[in-house]
């Protein structure tokens, strides 16, 4: 049972959302909150192993709640609710420590994907919110290109991923089967020591790949 505190100063929202959320056995929404602090009041009642954050919220707001939640709970997940006015702010949280984005236009099967998608440790970014936030999250850390140690093929690969691609389009743009583009990433990921393709994306932005 995978137990969520949810962090949302609306209650009809959360109240939406509990609905959507426990319609899957497997979870269950333990505790609400209104506002950063009262997350965390709630955390220390509460065995919580996901957050489901807001960031716009009085008394404290998601950012710092995110911030503060990550260093004295570092094992707890945090799924960030975000709108696209909400960018800056949320690509903050992800520094921070968060687990990922979720929009809250999202679709109850999108909110439970990103649930899971965190708990095994993955970073849950919807991918055209990844193709807007991604890019913008290191823009102005850029450093010049680097000598890095990927094929001709990887480097295309995981100039695309940096895009903000699919693993379909992926496919279609370089007229290859979806099964050798995630065989290609795998390749890729051990080669660069990286966790995922999320962590996968800010390197090629970082080395200026896309």
């Amino acid at each position: 049972m995978i137990k969520i505190l949810l962090a949302e100063d609306q209650m009809l929202v959360r109240q939406g959302l509990k609905m959507m959320i426990e319609q899957d056995a497997n979870l269950r929404v333990v505790a609400e909150a209104e506002h950063g602090l009262e997350a965390m009041q709630q955390i220390e009642k509460h065995i919580i192993d996901l957050v489901l954050m807001d960031i716009r919220m009085p008394v404290m707001n998601g950012l710092e709640a995110t911030k503060i939640i990550k260093k004295r709970w570092p094992n707890i997940k945090i799924l960030i609710l975000t709108t696209f006015n909400d960018d800056e702010y949320a690509v903050q949280a992800l520094k921070d420590g968060a687990s990922g984005f979720l929009l809250k236009t999202a679709e109850r099967e999108k909110l439970i994907q990103a649930i899971y998608s965190c708990m095994k440790g993955g970073m849950a970014i919807h991918e055209e919110v990844a193709a807007k936030m991604v890019p913008r999250l290191l823009e102005k850390e850029k450093p010049k290109s680097a000598n890095v140690p990927l094929t001709p093929r990887e480097l295309e690969i995981a100039k695309l991923v940096g895009q903000g691609k699919t693993n379909k389009e992926i496919a279609a743009a370089l007229h290859l089967s979806v099964g050798t583009v995630k065989n290609y990433i795998t390749q890729i990921l051990q080669k660069l020591e990286l966790r995922d393709r999320t962590q996968l994306a800010i390197y090629a932005v970082k080395h200026d790949l896309t």
